[in-house]
């Protein structure tokens, strides 16, 4: 028999990409992480991992095997599901994880209003950047979480987790008060193409939304200052030191003198929701989505 103990490590591996990294979210030394695949391994009577450069990688063998350990997770879930079923009113501890944006427009917004209508729910909120929701939802950190798509995410097809689209944020032009642009019901970006930017730093997910906006608008913008924070960005913007794209959910200081005009073409980016394979039909979960799915619209009006 499959020891599961022994076959999370190995979703673990191919997770985060490397046994050191898994175990260290597993909260193993990296040889004792070793020491429970050699086990599974020996246990199936199959070669899991193969020497690739200084590393390893995943044999064929152990790709198959994930494709089932998924579906057991997924099974998992709905176990726990059935077991913890209370007429389908929702309760018990609920574990959101969003980006800063998400957090402050979308998830304390629902936690307010599943407090007032659920009063056996109790929700808990960590920020967490993309990635860092992803891996919480792995590890059973949370249960459900907001985040951008982005080219680096988990496939849609991704096996381990649920990833269903919740709104679209457009991007908005910010310029400062005063700026030939402002007052415009909308702007074409090509309108700017000539002026100093402010833009994401690079890592950040909204950096090649932007880069590729004004590439769909027929050019390659002037960055000259990078910011991280979009609370940043607008007192860039203020100090007339460029023009920015700001998604509509970042809400920005009212006081600076900046504004914000609408962009032709409706560039934007798209946030989803996601759950391990399996956690969707939760009733907290279905409760919380809910709410989402109302307050999306108002969010981005």
């Amino acid at each position: 028999m499959i020891d599961l103990r022994r076959l999370h490590v190995l979703r673990a591996v191919a997770h985060y990409g490397t046994v050191t990294a898994a175990a260290r979210a597993l909260h193993f030394t990296p040889s004792a992480a070793s020491q429970q695949i050699r086990q599974l391994a020996r246990d199936l009577d199959v070669e899991l991992l193969e020497p690739q450069g200084r590393g390893v990688r995943l044999t064929p063998a152990a790709e198959s095997l994930l494709a089932h350990a998924d579906a057991i997770q997924a099974r998992w879930e709905q176990a726990e599901l059935d077991l913890r079923a209370d007429h389908g009113e929702p309760a018990g501890p609920l574990r959101v994880s969003g980006f800063p944006v998400a957090v402050s427009v979308l998830l304390a917004p629902m936690a307010v209003r599943l407090r007032e209508r659920h009063p056996r729910l109790a929700v808990r909120i960590q920020e967490a950047l993309v990635p860092g929701s992803f891996d919480l939802l792995f590890e059973g950190e949370t249960d459900l979480a907001v985040v951008e798509a982005t080219p680096h995410n988990p496939p849609l097809s991704d096996t381990r987790f649920d990833q269903q689209p919740l709104l679209e944020d457009p991007f908005d032009l910010v310029v400062p008060e005063g700026h030939p642009l402002d007052g415009r019901d909308r702007v074409d970006l090509a309108d700017a193409a000539y002026e100093a930017w402010i833009a994401p730093v690079r890592e950040s997910p909204c950096r090649a939304q932007v880069m590729s906006a004004c590439g769909e608008a027929g050019f390659s913008p002037d960055v000259v200052h990078h910011a991280r924070d979009w609370n940043v960005t607008a007192h860039l913007v203020a100090h007339r030191l460029g023009v920015a794209l700001v998604p509509r959910l970042a809400q920005l200081p009212p006081h600076l003198p900046i504004a914000r005009v609408r962009c032709t073409g409706n560039p934007h980016r798209t946030l989803l929701t996601c759950t391990r394979r399996g956690g969707r039909s939760r009733p907290a979960v279905l409760a919380a989505l809910e709410e989402l799915r109302k307050l999306a619209p108002t969010a981005v009006s």
